[in-house]
């Protein structure tokens, strides 16, 4: 990634990060982080969302499941880092450790559900809220327990909502061990 692109992705990181502080001030203005993983739209909900961050050197860790990318070290506390797109669809191709999109972010898990982890994805979209979206579908009942409503943006794409809240107690989330 060439240092030009670094410093494009870092001011965006930025500017997302102060409208991620200043909608949880202001109140339910932006309800969900948009994100990009795998060819798909998934948003997160900002009261489950913690930082935004560069997708960091990680520490692999061996005998684990092929979607737990390894243990990285997020503002001095270690964070496991999972690649959302090979948790949700184990038919994903990636090469463990690395993916590689020079926009790979990782997103860690709000503090208050108290658990060390972040979910690498493929790009971030910006911030979304219920305006931005002209329908609105149930949850499938094949769909994982953490997916919420999916909904669909006025150019026709289809975002799907990942509880994280629900993610972050779901079994095979929580068993990393291969």
């Amino acid at each position: 990634m060439g240092m030009a692109n670094r410093e494009v992705l870092r001011a965006l990181q930025g500017r997302l990060a102060d409208r991620l502080q200043a909608s949880k001030s202001e109140g339910f203005s932006v309800s969900w982080l948009a994100v990009k993983a795998a060819g798909l739209n998934y948003l997160f909900p900002l009261s489950q969302s913690g930082e935004i961050f560069p997708l960091p050197a990680l520490q692999l860790v061996p005998y684990t499941q092929n979607w737990f990318l390894g243990v990285a070290n997020l503002r001095g506390g270690l964070h496991g880092v999972v690649d959302l797109a090979a948790f949700l669809d184990p038919n994903v191709s990636f090469s463990r450790g690395y993916s590689m999109s020079a926009n790979a972010s990782v997103i860690s898990f709000n503090s208050e559900l108290e658990l060390n982890c972040a979910l690498k994805v493929d790009s971030l979209a910006g911030l979304r809220h219920a305006d931005n979206f002209s329908a609105s579908h149930e949850v499938a009942p094949n769909a994982p327990a953490f997916f919420g409503h999916s909904y669909q943006d006025q150019e026709g794409q289809n975002w799907q909502e990942v509880n994280l809240q629900l993610l972050a107690r779901h079994p095979q989330f929580l068993s990393i061990n291969a």
